[in-house]
């Protein structure tokens, strides 16, 4: 772990410091206990640790990431004894994560361009757990949890909860990371930081992201392709499907390394490419990684939705995909099912850009010779 957050993690700073560290993972632990269906003293006998303790861990006061690295692998497969579902397990690893990260953007002492944001190449588990606290959307994993078995006991916020001084606080520094962050050493830095400065619902977030898009002067193919994917997919998240159509028709479309650039982002933001990678390099690889894009190909088909402002791209990424991974479509794969019976429907809508409708068209094409 980076000096700077150990240090973040084990000063004491007063107790708004302390909340802050255990925000995300207090709430998720919190959400493991409840389905398992305990209390927070019936759970704290089966862990054999206090009443105080459990209830600081949720809160907090005591948070979770100031514990020993063997202490919460120790209790992670106790939880799991008791019938803990991975899928939390999971969540509260990556909300210890996220924590981390809140502490060391939050630390006065942390200069805003060694920002951790910049430390490692993040996937989608992680941001949608760091931003939860920030735009109040749970993480996918959590959207669909059923009602706990044991009814709650007054009022429950509905996420972890940030103080409206840290929030801006937060924003404030991304901001200031992105600003001062230049050249290729910084480059992950600043893109990640733009990518979270954006979930600001400040009046000028719109207008400060395009002055800084349009003040970047990447140095290089791979930084010129990514600055140009990250001022599509602001403008796709605002709501704005022209820009993203721009970018897949003049970076991506007709263009080896570009299509191979976007798989290898995609598979590695979902979780299926193998390795955390700490640059952006990866991703120019000539030709797509080794992994075999049955995960990539679920995300995209179950996420595609007219509404959402990803949706030329993700079609246009499915395209891609099961040219360069026609195995794909082979007979009887469950997800194969699932886009075939989504094809009548979404070709149906008046809304398809002509781009999509033709690429949607081509993936029907393709599916009838799969089963030819």
């Amino acid at each position: 772990m980076d000096t700077g957050l150990r240090n973040t993690l084990t000063s004491g700073r007063g107790t708004t410091q302390r909340s802050r560290r255990g925000t995300v993972s207090g709430y998720v632990f919190r959400l493991v206990r409840e389905q398992l269906g305990h209390t927070q003293e019936t759970l704290a006998e089966q862990l054999r640790v206090s009443l105080d303790t459990v209830a600081g861990w949720e809160s907090g006061r005591r948070p979770l990431t100031a514990l020993p690295v063997g202490h919460m692998l120790l209790y992670r497969h106790q939880l799991l004894q008791l019938g803990s579902a991975p899928t939390l397990l999971s969540a509260l690893e990556r909300a210890l994560e996220a924590d981390v990260l809140l502490a060391g953007v939050l630390d006065e002492d942390t200069a805003a361009d060694d920002s951790p944001i910049g430390a490692w190449v993040m996937q989608r588990d992680l941001v949608e757990v760091l931003s939860w606290p920030l735009n109040g959307v749970p993480p996918t994993p959590l959207q669909a949890l059923p009602e706990p078995p044991r009814p709650r006991r007054g009022p429950v916020p509905r996420g972890p909860e940030l103080h409206a001084s840290e929030r801006r606080r937060f924003f404030s520094r991304m901001r200031s990371a992105a600003e001062k962050s230049h050249g290729k050493e910084h480059f992950l830095l600043r893109r990640q930081a733009l990518y979270l400065a954006g979930y600001d619902d400040a009046p000028d977030t719109s207008e400060w992201l395009a002055q800084q898009q349009r003040t970047e002067r990447p140095d290089g193919w791979l930084a010129t392709w990514l600055n140009s994917r990250s001022v599509a997919a602001v403008a796709a998240r605002q709501g704005d499907r022209d820009r993203m159509e721009h970018f897949i028709t003049t970076t991506l479309a007709d263009d080896d390394a570009g299509e191979a650039a976007n798989l290898n982002y995609w598979a590695y933001w979902i979780g299926e490419a193998p390795n955390i990678q700490l640059s952006d390099d990866f991703i120019a690889a000539a030709n797509p990684g080794p992994w075999p894009g049955d995960k990539l190909m679920r995300h995209l088909v179950r996420g595609m939705t007219l509404s959402h402002g990803f949706f030329d791209l993700s079609v246009h990424t499915l395209w891609s995909l099961l040219a360069a991974r026609p195995n794909l479509l082979r007979p009887g794969a469950p997800i194969g099912n699932q886009l075939r019976a989504s094809l009548p429907v979404l070709l149906d809508s008046r809304e398809l850009s002509t781009r999509a409708r033709r690429e949607l068209e081509g993936i029907r094409y393709a599916i009838r010779l799969a089963e030819a």
